[in-house]
């Protein structure tokens, strides 16, 4: 078992940045590939980002692409998320998840076997 702690959101301006970190305690961090997810008000909860136990494969959602960047520190027991160029419609709750269900890498939530409590996101206009 894994538990998450996300860390890093906060209130940010439309074009800036902010890095979200995911601190991991339990077994063994490069178990799990790692992922992160977000919610915004009134809408499904939906994939940003994952990475592979080595780091070496990252997938994106589309709209993210060439401005979030997703890795990890396996020896510190961290994901980090960072974002940059951040818009309006980023706001949400931002989650870490971790899975060991499926030997490679998932970009479906259903994969991810434990989750973090959330950090919100808001970039204003």
């Amino acid at each position: 078992q894994v538990h998450l702690v996300e860390s890093g959101g906060g209130l940010v301006q439309a074009g800036g940045s902010l890095r979200l970190s995911c601190a991991a305690s339990g077994r063994t961090f490069s178990s799990y590939f790692m992922g992160w997810f977000r919610q915004a008000p009134g809408k499904e909860r939906e994939f940003v980002a994952a990475i592979s136990r080595s780091g070496g494969t990252t997938y994106y959602r589309d709209s993210v692409k060439g401005r979030f960047s997703i890795s990890r520190e396996n020896a510190e027991n961290t994901v980090y998320l960072q974002m940059n160029s951040l818009k309006p419609e980023d706001t949400a709750v931002y989650y870490c998840a971790a899975g060991d269900r499926i030997p490679t890498v998932s970009t479906y939530s259903g994969d991810f076997n434990y989750w973090g409590q959330g950090t919100q996101v808001t970039v204003s206009s």
